[in-house]
């Protein structure tokens, strides 16, 4: 069994950016639609992004409004979530993870979807 570790959340100023990065170990994500998601305090895990396996197509939720791009490096084994313009309501932790189904162009994900799972990393935006 492998795992994936997010990195890169921590503290930022509103209207600042952050490069999120999911590293897998003993999984090779290639095989993979990447996926992120986020859960605010109290409110449900929400979909953000998603990446096909060869990270040709990209998916966004509607609520990012173009602020976040998805992004992966098969061979380093790595997939990234880069956000820009950061609102306090965007503090979260954020997860990566692997859906192992063929990939469709969608722009809805359920996490009920996905198998495999980060432990997430915490970003939060101060006003």
């Amino acid at each position: 069994q492998g795992h994936m570790v997010e990195s890169g959340g921590g503290l930022v100023q509103a209207g600042g950016s952050l490069r999120l990065a999911c590293a897998a170990s003993g999984r090779t994500l290639s095989f993979y639609t990447m996926g992120w998601f986020r859960q605010a305090p109290g409110r449900d895990r929400e979909f953000v992004a998603a990446i096909s396996p060869d990270g040709f197509s990209t998916n966004y939720a509607d609520s990012m409004n173009g602020r976040c791009t998805i992004s992966r490096d098969n061979p380093k084994n790595t997939v990234y979530l880069r956000m820009n313009s950061l609102a306090p309501e965007d503090t979260a932790v954020y997860y990566c993870a692997a859906y192992a189904q063929p990939y469709v162009w969608r722009n809805r994900w359920g996490e009920e979807e996905f198998d495999f799972w980060g432990q997430g990393t915490q970003v939060t935006v101060s006003s």
